[in-house]
């Protein structure tokens, strides 16, 4: 039986590390930084809604929390802000209809270009957006609401 060994050239892993393709510097969890929807608030602040992952953005909430329209995040944040807490922003909304009643809509906003931790950079110029949405109460919003 014949043994087989890897052997690596000391230059061709020097070269590896030195070109910077293996090991980005400040690579922090995957997101996709793709805007799905945006909307202005009265104080001029754009607030996009980024597709993001399973933690923050469109891709967390619409499974979650079953938000599954822009409109649901977009309304709320063409009013005015609700809640400030340094570059996190909440604005409230609701959502109505005659046979259900009506649901509080949250809408949690982080206008800086890393989130709170650090783990999430949006970009030069750029803001995070929208953290999170849901109905004010529950785990899910109702299915009526995306209708």
């Amino acid at each position: 039986m014949r043994k087989l060994t890897a052997f690596t050239s000391p230059v061709a892993v020097a070269a590896l590390f030195l070109s910077g393709a293996a090991f980005p510097v400040h690579a922090g969890p995957y997101w996709n930084k793709r805007i799905k929807c945006e909307a202005t608030d009265p104080d001029g602040r754009r607030i996009p809604t980024r597709l993001g992952n399973g933690v923050l953005g469109w891709n967390h909430f619409s499974g979650k929390h079953n938000i599954k329209k822009c409109a649901l995040v977009n309304i709320p944040l063409r009013d005015k802000v609700d809640k400030v807490d340094g570059h996190n922003l909440q604005y409230w909304g609701w959502a109505s209809d005659r046979a259900h009643g009506r649901v509080k809509i949250i809408v949690k906003a982080r206008y800086a270009r890393l989130t709170d931790d650090g783990r999430y950079d949006a970009g030069e110029r750029q803001v995070i957006g929208v953290i999170t949405a849901y109905c004010k109460g529950m785990r899910k919003c109702p299915n009526w609401v995306n209708g």
